[in-house]
């Protein structure tokens, strides 16, 4: 599905939705309590890399840089698998390009396999699952887009929040992504380190090159808005598939302009194989504060 276009702004649709945020939140901290009874230590580190908000805050890209940096696996759910990515997902076929040794599916089953390898202390990585209490973990990081902040500032589905403000307590320490538009009013508890990330999009084309942007993640807007000389865009749902008759249409469109097709990494690697060579993606790298590696390793030790 698309971002609600509500989950930025206090509309009156989204204080009308708070009814339900409140059903939402209650099931939800019923589901936590019974999954706690089951929960799993591993004898591997486990560094969980989260958030709050309801994705789109730049998470995947901030995984590749930590578990590069540990030479660690990365254990992930694989969300929304499909035959053009080897039914791996999108994030983890974007992680194991990398060389990366992605595990998809059951966390607490990848992370028990793990677990069986002799004489391996590696770290491991899981993507996500901060609000998952199955798998017991050692350090817990909050990722946060400067340009987002906490959106509405509402729990889904009035807003993007999967949990109240005071979660984010939880965390050991937070990742912010800077923008060039920081959210007003966007404040984080002073009892938590908070590290910085510098986001970087890297464009395939000539800077003076007329592009088509389209893009099916989070907050599209953000990619569009990396790109110079852009002169048209299509918005799909997060984590869409394309097919055929998806494509002769931006084909067409970009044909229209006179400009050429280009799409995120996560889009790409969902595109049909024949049509890849065709169509260029803007790889987005994290550089994170030196200060969150050596606050790492000192958290490991």
């Amino acid at each position: 599905m698309k971002t609600p276009w509500w989950f930025l702004y206090k509309t009156p649709l989204a204080f009308l939705l708070i009814p339900f945020s409140w059903i939402y939140y209650i099931i939800g901290r019923v589901v936590y309590f019974f999954r706690r009874l089951r929960s799993y230590k591993s004898r591997r580190p486990v560094i969980c890399i989260g958030n709050i908000l309801a994705g789109g805050v730049g998470k995947t890209p901030i995984v590749r840089a930590i578990a590069m940096r540990l030479d660690a696996p990365v254990v992930m759910r694989g969300y929304k698998k499909s035959a053009h990515t080897g039914n791996a997902g999108d994030e983890a076929t974007m992680l194991s390009r990398d060389g990366l040794q992605v595990h998809t599916g059951n966390r607490k089953s990848n992370i028990i396999l793990l677990d069986r390898q002799q004489n391996v202390k590696t770290p491991i990585v899981m993507d996500d699952g901060f609000q998952n209490p199955v798998i017991k973990k050692d350090i817990s990081v909050l990722v946060f887009d400067e340009g987002l902040g906490y959106g509405n500032g509402f729990l889904i589905p009035a807003g993007p929040m999967r949990e109240p403000r005071r979660a984010i307590n939880r965390a050991d320490a937070i990742i912010v992504v800077k923008s060039n538009r920081p959210r007003k009013k966007f404040v984080l508890p002073s009892a938590v380190p908070v590290f910085y990330a510098q986001p970087k999009t890297f464009n395939p084309y000539d800077e003076d090159e007329r592009l088509f942007a389209f893009a099916g993640i989070g907050y599209p807007r953000k990619f569009f808005n990396s790109l110079k000389n852009v002169v048209g865009t299509k918005i799909f749902a997060d984590h869409y598939q394309y097919t055929n008759q998806d494509l002769e249409r931006l084909f067409a469109m970009a044909a229209k302009k006179k400009a050429q097709l280009i799409t995120t990494e996560k889009d790409w690697v969902r595109l049909p194989e024949c049509v890849r060579d065709k169509i260029k993606y803007a790889r987005l790298d994290m550089t994170i504060d030196e200060r969150f590696f050596d606050w790492l390793g000192d958290k490991l030790k």
